[in-house]
């Protein structure tokens, strides 16, 4: 069982899982959208779920803070071939903490001048997060299947269309995670630039 953590947590991943780690898998999830029907003449109200397209980013920035590269539904892989996309989920929902998308990376092959990843979540429609019940990323260790860290967001009342989540950046030639969890607006990654700048 993982470590769950909170928002601005920091974790050292090789601490966590025991041993060094060449392969992970970020997995990110979230729920069907719930919205209220009012029904005809007051039969038939009640919630109905509904499908709901969310897009996974991850984003690779080097040690002078520049966009280097990115993993997104229209590109599946990284240039060098260290991160992999399971590609666009556009409904949403699922058994309950099944993930929607999953990255994978090889925490070995990530090119030296990469200092951090950081993985965000968009509604590429432009809807609200309003009504959708809970959004997590969760990283697993490919070897074992074994969950290293999870990290819940509440995405209830949340006017927003972006999600910065969390980061993995290099500290002292080690891997370590950062749980961000902070909105922001934007359809894809493109716009959400601005917003995770500080967290870089």
């Amino acid at each position: 069982m993982g470590i769950n953590l909170q928002k601005g947590q920091r974790i050292s991943l090789e601490k966590e899982a025991g041993r060094s780690l060449n392969r992970v898998v970020m997995g990110l999830g979230w729920g069907m959208k719930q919205v209220q029907s009012k029904g005809f003449l007051g039969f038939g109200s009640g919630v109905r779920q509904e499908a709901v397209d969310l897009d996974a980013s991850c984003l690779l920035f080097d040690n002078s803070s520049n966009l280097v590269d990115t993993v997104w539904f229209r590109q599946l892989e990284s240039r060098c071939n260290s991160i992999r996309h399971s590609g666009d989920d556009r409904s949403g929902g699922g058994e309950a903490g099944a993930d929607n998308e999953r990255i994978a990376i090889d925490l070995s092959r990530v090119p030296a001048a990469v200092e951090a990843l950081i993985f965000t979540v968009n509604s590429f429609s432009g809807e609200s997060f309003a009504g959708i019940p809970n959004a997590f990323c969760r990283l697993i260790d490919d070897a074992t299947g074994s969950e290293i860290a999870r990290f819940d967001l509440s995405l209830e009342g949340g006017g927003h269309t972006g999600l910065i989540m969390t980061k993995l950046y290099r500290h002292n030639n080690e891997w370590k995670m950062q749980a961000i969890g902070e909105s922001a607006e934007g359809r894809t990654f493109h716009d959400l630039l601005p917003a995770l700048r500080p967290y870089l």
